[in-house]
């Protein structure tokens, strides 16, 4: 996240992942996280993307498959969705019990949906409806399910794994955000794997190219489709960690220029 001296009220999507969500303790630190961000940033309103919490989406999965084999694809969908709400419902607590004003939306409360001429796998989903803009004008932090949407009938369908990265480029995308921050277990892109080379270097700045490179090369910190559509809409991404002080990475569709405003704006930080 970052802080800017403008007045002018923003909209900032924010993505936590699973890997970020990873048990009971961790929903009230990502809560406290998003009060310092309201605090240093009051112009900003943030749109805060949360998946399933960590191994949930694969225990769900080999439930299902316990029943059937295979498992119906829009029951699994509904099965999966129940990991993305249980998400949105403890992060709203925890930032309620701080005074925080949030609201939780469910999935069709947030208006992610694929049109009825253009079916899941042909086309990718769009921000329809009014709840959410609503929502925003509303709160300050307004929490929604990442990795779902629905179709025109109103059956809730999964966007594949890493889908949250892409519901959140949607939904920025939609909403006219001034950025999308997706949120790691890592401080964004490395020349290496940090988890096994202490020595791997932080890449501060990435074009889109550059990322899709890298994921066709097997690194799949962000999923495809997201940074497609982000390079698509000229939508700055920030890869981060909720580390103190930590590194980022900007991508853009010119690492030299495209995020020279961003990179003048310090970080909002985790107390």
């Amino acid at each position: 996240m970052f802080n800017s001296n403008r007045d002018k009220e923003k909209i900032v999507v924010l993505k936590l992942g699973g890997s970020v969500l990873t048990g009971a303790k961790s929903y009230r630190r990502a809560a406290q996280f998003l009060k310092h961000h309201t605090e240093l940033a009051p112009h900003e309103k943030l749109v805060v993307v949360v998946s399933a919490q960590k191994l949930t989406t694969d225990t769900l999965e080999r439930r299902a498959r316990r029943i059937g084999r295979p498992p119906g694809v829009r029951s699994l969908d509904l099965l999966w969705s129940t990991g993305e709400l249980r998400s949105v419902a403890l992060l709203t607590l925890h930032l309620e019990a701080m005074g925080v004003s949030s609201v939780g939306l469910n999935v069709h409360e947030t208006g992610l949906q694929f049109t009825s001429e253009h079916e899941p796998g042909r086309s990718h989903p769009r921000l329809t409806g009014l709840h959410l803009k609503a929502a925003v004008a509303q709160y300050v932090v307004v929490v929604v399910p990442g990795f779902l949407a629905t179709r025109g009938d109103g059956a809730i369908v999964s966007l594949g794994r890493g889908g949250s990265d892409f519901s959140a480029v949607l939904l920025a995308i939609g909403l006219g955000a001034e950025r999308c921050e997706l949120v790691k277990d890592v401080p964004g892109y490395f020349d290496d794997d940090p988890h096994e080379n202490a020595r791997a270097r932080n890449l501060p700045s990435l074009t889109f190219k550059e990322a899709l490179h890298m994921a066709n090369q097997g690194c799949q910190l962000v999923q495809p489709h997201a940074l497609l559509a982000a390079g698509e809409a000229n939508l700055p991404l920030v890869i981060r960690s909720l580390g103190e002080r930590a590194a980022f990475t900007v991508i853009s569709r010119d690492a030299n220029d495209g995020n020279r405003e961003l990179r003048n704006e310090p970080l909002v930080a985790e107390r």
